[in-house]
């Protein structure tokens, strides 16, 4: 593929040098776990994979032990075979940022939202606008994204553009009528939030009423209207925070995932992002980008639960951090 028309046995060989293909597969695993290490150890002779090319990385020279040269160096990704010789790294630095920008926008909606109807549910307990909350919740769950992606783009990009003027597709950064400059296309990000965001939108609101109505039973409560504080005093400074804990733990594990599920959803509203790459990758076979995004998106889950973790500390003073 890298070589289209061009190909020979020269040229092929010459390709499987370059990316260690002529070797074993135990011996190709161990230079990609090399090329991810800080610490990786590198030959001094041009004719392996492991010599240290310059432009490849920037790197640390430790300490040298015979033919074999250990160096300090960013964790390297390889080059795509499809980009013409751009590195993994590069490629998931342009597309992560949307990603990241998408997720935390299809979040926000979700917490913001999620967190008040379920409230509202809770309090309205078996009442008809409970009712209709929950039929909102049900169908926000068994909705598919990319189903609600197509439906969202066709009504509201296509059916009702005149009134909405949003488009059916389109990304953050696009080039102006001229062609010459990028600029921010901050209404292009409200369709693909919105479905993004409708599942664990759906999810928060069930989780919130249900923590909700079980924190309602509990003594302290109880104590807190025995001592006359308002309905609304009693849920701001004692019910909510306590039934944050499964909200939280939910939100998490949705953020992550959303950073490797938006896929669908990019792809239908032409959302240039890690999910949209990933999509390309797969139907070109760019094995680099996808090994760099599947550990990229690893990274992320790994950091983000570390990171739920210690919110629970300050969510319940129970839990300790040790």
């Amino acid at each position: 593929m890298m070589l289209g028309q061009n190909e020979d046995s020269e040229q092929l060989a010459l390709i499987k040098q370059k990316y260690g293909f002529d070797k074993s597969v135990s011996t190709q695993y161990f230079y990609y776990i090399n090329d991810l290490s800080p610490i990786s150890f590198h030959s001094k002779n041009t004719k392996d994979y492991t010599f240290l090319r310059e432009g490849k990385y920037t790197a640390a020279k430790l300490f040298s032990v015979g033919n074999t040269t250990v160096v300090l160096k960013y964790p390297y990704l390889r080059e795509s075979f499809t980009k013409q010789g751009k590195k993994v790294s590069q490629v998931l630095s342009e597309t992560l940022p949307n990603t990241f920008v998408l997720a935390v926008s299809a979040i926000f909606i979700a917490i913001v939202l999620g967190v008040l109807l379920g409230i509202v549910s809770a309090l309205y307990k078996d009442r008809w606008l409970d009712k209709a909350i929950q039929i909102f919740s049900t169908f926000g769950m068994s909705i598919p994204s990319f189903f609600s992606a197509i439906l969202f783009a066709w009504f509201f990009g296509f059916v009702l553009h005149e009134y909405t003027h949003l488009e059916m597709t389109g990304s953050l950064y696009e080039l102006d009528d001229f062609g010459e400059a990028m600029h921010i296309k901050w209404k292009n990000l409200i369709l693909p939030a919105v479905v993004l965001g409708s599942r664990p939108l759906a999810v928060v609101i069930q989780l919130m009423r249900n923590s909700l109505l079980e924190v309602f039973n509990q003594d302290y409560i109880r104590t807190a209207r025995a001592k006359g504080l308002s309905e609304f005093q009693i849920i701001k400074k004692h019910a909510v925070k306590n039934a944050l804990n499964p909200v939280v733990t939910a939100i998490s594990g949705w953020f992550a995932s959303m950073l490797a599920g938006a896929v669908f959803v990019e792809y239908i509203f032409g959302w240039n992002g890690l999910g949209k790459e990933i999509v390309n990758a797969l139907n070109t076979l760019d094995l680099p980008v996808i090994m760099g995004s599947v550990l990229i998106i690893a990274l992320l889950f790994i950091i983000i639960n570390i990171f739920v973790d210690v919110i629970y500390v300050w969510l319940d003073p129970k839990v300790k951090l040790e």
